[in-house]
């Protein structure tokens, strides 16, 4: 979070950082080539010519947990107290693929996000949630094509078209083999069925982000700002490539791609970094690809406040961290912000500190001046010169990627992992050795913690699921999710599109996690190499 101030300071990304810029830091900069316009290649000033001038990002506050009856509580909640955006945590279950009643479900169920076991969970979870109205974003990777079925499904119940639908599924399986390790299927089906996500979508859901490609995670088990931007747009080429070979022209799907990152409390580096990933994913995009059209080339991102900063020591202020943060991402151009709420170093937010959360976002939108004018940083000599070096350091880092032949084989040798984890180690040997100071942890500490009574989880929860699924299983025509499955098992056998019978499969209350285990059988399911 920060050495002490000195002269041999050192960035988030090890490079150094010198007590005062001028003029001979950009010395042959040419602003046309770096800058361009707001909303013009490269983009490095932003995606919009106005940016935050029309209207603020969108805030969007990422909750889930329990039962879809109290998430549904929670989401309402919300939106009555201003957020524009949903944004859907699943339980650990729901991400690996488990109906909450396996076993290997026991005690995970309802604890990080919400269980959704079936079609009759996703309805409860948006009750009285008019989805041609809210923007949802789902945190949901290998299993990311389920629930978004599910979420066009719970629309057609509604009477809502899906092209009226708008939001984001993460869908970014790669980053999970290096930092998270929520897979389920190998790299080579997984990419395939983001492929054929991709499809789906453009011919269904043509509103629908189609990916949100993450470096937030890589950053939360370690990663430098430079390591964050290089991995994550190293695995938008793998995407981009994938999708390509699978016969789509670039511009068709490009426009639907987004992106996830942290915002840590570093502002200067953080804002860099944001100018930086948006100047190099243009110029891959323009240059390697031959993308046209200008949606293409756009670096289009969400932003969540650096959770790994929170701290369970003195959690409010954790309040402070959280709104440098989120300046941080406002002032580096994101297009939509979840703040996290005081007390997650503790547990799942209370309601009191989510509305907070939101709060703090509501008053950089609305009580400071950082949206009155776009890029407020450009031409700062820190800035450009900061945004030039974690350029070069990220590009350097791809350029390694690409040795190995691309995302996947990188991952396979344990690359980007490897260079996560040593910088993750650099870290905290700097703060337990005192050079990096975390307030109230090895600096500013009390001598005695103020008393904290948490949000807890009903361990019934668990209990409860498996009912309902007992009961969906006992009313369900069993013979329609018999040939459903099949017919599932058969286009992931073969070539044809796999969401078309999956979508059939969930409509006839086919669950989660018989879903997943149909493709399991054909697929198989991932092992981590010897090289991890």
């Amino acid at each position: 979070m920060g050495r002490e101030p000195g002269s041999d300071r050192l960035t988030e990304s090890g490079l150094p950082i010198e007590p005062v810029y001028g003029p001979e830091d950009l010395a042959g900069w040419d602003p046309q080539e770096k800058l361009g316009e707001p909303g013009e290649y490269p983009f490095t000033r932003g995606v919009y010519p106005t940016m935050y001038t029309g209207r603020p990002w969108t805030m969007r506050q990422y909750a889930g947990f329990g039962t879809a009856t109290e998430s549904n509580a929670r989401y309402k909640q919300l939106i009555a107290n201003g957020t524009m955006g949903l944004s859907v945590a699943f339980d650990l279950p729901t991400q690996m693929g488990h109906d909450s009643d396996a076993p290997i479900a026991h005690g995970e169920v309802g604890k990080v996000g919400v269980a959704i076991d079936s079609l009759d969970d996703m309805m409860v979870l948006f009750d009285g949630i008019p989805l041609d109205k809210v923007s949802t974003s789902m945190t949901i990777n290998a299993p990311a094509a389920l629930l978004l079925l599910l979420y066009q499904l719970v629309a057609e119940e509604q009477g809502v078209p899906a092209d009226k639908l708008t939001g984001t599924i993460q869908n970014d399986v790669l980053k999970e083999y290096i930092a998270r390790g929520t897979y389920i299927f190998p790299p080579k089906p997984s990419l395939r069925l983001i492929a054929d996500i991709f499809a789906y979508c453009r011919a269904e859901i043509p509103k629908w982000n189609t990916i949100s490609i993450s470096g937030y995670h890589m950053a939360e088990a370690g990663a430098s700002p430079a390591q964050e931007i290089a991995f994550t747009l190293a695995d938008g080429i793998e995407y981009v490539r994938t999708a390509i070979a699978a016969g789509m022209d670039v511009d068709d799907f490009a426009p639907r791609l987004s992106f996830f990152f942290v915002s840590r409390t570093t502002i200067l580096e953080e804002v860099a970094k944001f100018r930086a990933a948006r100047r190099i994913w243009a110029r891959v995009m323009k240059e390697e690809f031959g993308a046209k059209n200008p949606k293409s080339q756009m670096l289009r991102f969400h932003t969540q406040t650096a959770g790994v900063q929170l701290t369970a020591q003195q959690p409010e202020v954790n309040l402070v961290r959280v709104a440098v943060q989120g300046l941080a991402a406002v002032l580096g151009g994101t297009q939509s912000l979840h703040t996290n709420s005081f007390d997650e170093a503790i547990a799942l937010p209370t309601e009191k500190s989510a509305r907070l959360a939101l709060r703090t976002q509501q008053v950089l939108a609305y009580e400071t001046d950082v949206t009155a004018t776009v890029d407020p940083f450009a031409g700062s000599y820190v800035i450009e010169k900061m945004t030039d070096e974690v350029e070069a350091a990220a590009v350097e880092l791809m350029r390694k990627v690409e040795e190995f032949g691309g995302a996947v084989n990188a991952i396979e040798h344990g690359f980007q992992k490897n260079e996560i984890e040593r910088n993750a180690y650099r870290i905290a040997q700097e703060t337990d050795a005192g050079e990096r100071v975390v307030v109230g942890v090895n600096r500013f500490k009390l001598d005695e913690e103020e008393p904290y009574e948490p949000l807890r989880v009903d361990p019934a929860i668990e209990a409860q699921q498996a009912e309902r699924l007992a009961k969906l299983r006992a009313s369900r025509d069993q013979a329609a999710v018999d040939a459903a499955l099949a017919a599932l098992r058969a286009a992931a056998e073969g070539t044809d599109n796999v969401l078309y019978p999956m979508k059939d499969a969930l409509r006839a209350r086919a669950t989660v996690g018989e879903v997943c285990d149909a493709l399991r059988g054909v697929w198989g399911a991932y092992v981590p190499t010897d090289a991890f």
